[in-house]
C-alpha cells in the first residue's frame, strides 16, 4: 500500500484496543498510517500530555475523540456531572490537537419511558456545551447509534434526529458522525446525508460493517469491513457527493479482532480499506 493510498485512511484506536499507547503509535509508523481516533480511557491512562506528545512527535493526525455525550439523566447532579465531564472531553480533544469530539448521547434513564424528553434533555446540554467548544476549537459530533441501543446507550436512532438536534445550533459547534455500521439499514440516510453535506454538519465519516448472528450483548458485533452486508464504496459516495472530503476513520468493536496481535489487525485493517473504499 502506498502513502498516497492511505492519506485519508484512519484507524480508530478501538479497533485495535490490545495495543498500548506507544505500541499503537508505533504500529502506524510501521504500517504506514498517517492518522488516528482516540477514545478517552486509554488516553487518560497513558496521560493527556504524555499523549499528546507522542502522536505529535510521531507525525500523527488526531481525527477524533471518542467519546463525549451521555446527557439524559434527570437527576440535577447527575446532569452537572456529565456537563463537566464533557467540559473535560473538550478540553482533552483540544490538547491532542483535534477538532471533533463524538458525542454518544445516552439511553433511557432507569425507570423512563420518555423518548421525547430524553432527547431535549440532550439539546439543553448542547445548548451550553456548543459555546464552550467552540471557543477550544472544537466541533461535537452526535453520532447516531442503531435503534436496538435506544433504551441503554443512545435515543439518537436515526441521521434525521441527529440533524434535528445538531441544527438548532451552528454548524461550527454541532454537527454529526456519519458510521455505516449504525445508518445502512436506514433508507433515508442518503437524503440526510445530503442534508448534513448541505449545512456543513458532516464532522465525522465511519466505517464498519454488519455481520451476522450478532454477538450476546450486541455491542461487540461490528464487522471487519468487506465481511459483511454494507456497500462501503456507496456509502463513501454519498458523503463524498455531500462534500465530505476528511478523514475516514474505521472503528470495530469486535472480540475476535482484539484476540488477535494488534499489528496484524492494523494492517489488514488498512488494506481492507484501500480493497473496499478505493
Amino acid at each position: 500500500m502506498s502513502t498516497a493510498e492511505l492519506e485519508r485512511f484512519s484507524i480508530n484506536q478501538m479497533t485495535v484496543k490490545q495495543l498500548s499507547m506507544p505500541e499503537l503509535v508505533e504500529a502506524c509508523g510501521e504500517s504506514g498510517v498517517r492518522n488516528v481516533g482516540l477514545w478517552r480511557e486509554p488516553v487518560q491512562t497513558y496521560g493527556l500530555e504524555a499523549t499528546a506528545k507522542l502522536v505529535r512527535d510521531a507525525g500523527l493526525t488526531v481525527t477524533t475523540l471518542c467519546r463525549g455525550g451521555f446527557f439524559t439523566a434527570i437527576d440535577p447532579a447527575e446532569r452537572a456531572q456529565a456537563l463537566a465531564d464533557n467540559r473535560r472531553a473538550i478540553d482533552e480533544a483540544a490538547t491532542l490537537g483535534t477538532d471533533t469530539l463524538v458525542l454518544v448521547s445516552g439511553g433511557l434513564p432507569a425507570g423512563s419511558k420518555d423518548l421525547h424528553g430524553a432527547r431535549e434533555r440532550i439539546a439543553d446540554a448542547l445548548a451550553e456545551l456548543g459555546p464552550y467548544a467552540e471557543r477550544h476549537g472544537v466541533r461535537l459530533a452526535i453520532e447516531p447509534l442503531h435503534p436496538m441501543y435506544a433504551s441503554d446507550r443512545c435515543v439518537v436512532s436515526t441521521l434525521a434526529q441527529a440533524l434535528d438536534l445538531a441544527e438548532r445550533f451552528p454548524a461550527h459547534q454541532v454537527g454529526v458522525t456519519v458510521d455505516t455500521y449504525h445508518i445502512w439499514w436506514d433508507d433515508t440516510a442518503p437524503a440526510q446525508i445530503a442534508r448534513a453535506g448541505a449545512g456543513g454538519r458532516i464532522h465525522t465519516f465511519q466505517l464498519a460493517d454488519w455481520t451476522t448472528p450478532l454477538p450476546q450483548g450486541v455491542l461487540t458485533g461490528r464487522g471487519q469491513i468487506g465481511d459483511g452486508s454494507i456497500d462501503m464504496r456507496e456509502w463513501q459516495g454519498y458523503v463524498e457527493a455531500a462534500g465530505y472530503t476528511g478523514a475516514i476513520e474505521v472503528e470495530l468493536f469486535n472480540d475476535v479482532l482484539w484476540a488477535r496481535d494488534g499489528r496484524e489487525v492494523l494492517a489488514e485493517t488498512a488494506a481492507r480499506f484501500v480493497e473496499h473504499t478505493l
